[in-house]
């Protein structure tokens, strides 16, 4: 399936797909769970566009790889170019709101970063980033109070608030404007709060953005 940005109410998105950009260790409890230090600054990392997929449809394990783990996220969808922004344009420059899957082969990664080596190959597969579809921005009235679940199997594995990111979304823009232009279609992943775990098949994944503003249901195969 090829994929498309859509809208949460079903009016049709004429946004082309682009890249992800993705930062890491955006909350201070998730990076303290994987025993890595809490950066001074964000450290950013990009998905290609190979890497999307809708996350209604049922999310793919790789095989023989190792551990795949599940970080869920705010994601935000980008409707105009942003280079060296400030937080008025980059507020404006915001399309969309949504939930993210940022799919991690975890055994691959700590191999990768014992040798000093990127992480593309763990981060940045077909396939490993599930995206929901986006409501409007309008609909949030505080970016940074914004509650992120995940349940698995009816048990709640992440529950976290956009207030505990280390950087916020309008100055993580800005920040990730100074080195890569977000073009109009881009999706930034804001950061996964505590409790990253393993993706088995036939988990059934529960996945909410706010109180009331999205719930996807998939599944893991």
């Amino acid at each position: 399936m090829t994929y498309q940005h859509r809208h949460a109410d079903g009016a049709p998105c004429t946004l082309p797909v682009g890249k992800v950009v993705c930062v890491g260790r955006n909350y201070a409890e998730h990076a303290k769970e994987l025993n890595n230090p809490v950066p001074a600054e964000p450290i950013l990392f990009i998905k290609p566009r190979t890497a999307l997929v809708p996350m209604e449809q049922p999310v793919a394990v790789p095989r023989g790889q190792g551990a795949c783990h599940f970080e869920t996220e705010m994601a935000v969808l980008i409707g105009a170019a942003l280079k060296d922004a400030d937080e008025a344009q980059a507020r404006a420059a915001i399309a969309g709101l949504g939930l993210g899957l940022d799919l991690t082969l975890r055994d691959v990664q700590d191999g990768l970063k014992a040798k000093g080596l990127p992480w593309e190959k763990a981060k940045a597969f077909d396939g490993a980033c599930p995206l929901s579809v986006f409501v409007a921005p309008d609909r949030v009235a505080n970016l940074q109070d914004v509650r992120i679940r995940l349940l698995v199997n009816g048990g709640t594995r992440q529950d976290g608030n956009t207030a505990d990111m280390l950087t916020p979304v309008l100055p993580l823009l800005c920040y990730m404007s100074t080195y890569f232009t977000l073009e109009p279609g881009d999706v930034v992943m804001t950061g996964t709060p505590r409790g990253v775990g393993p993706l088995v098949a036939g988990d059934k994944l529960q996945v909410v953005l706010g109180e009331d503003l999205l719930t996807v249901n998939t599944i893991a195969v």
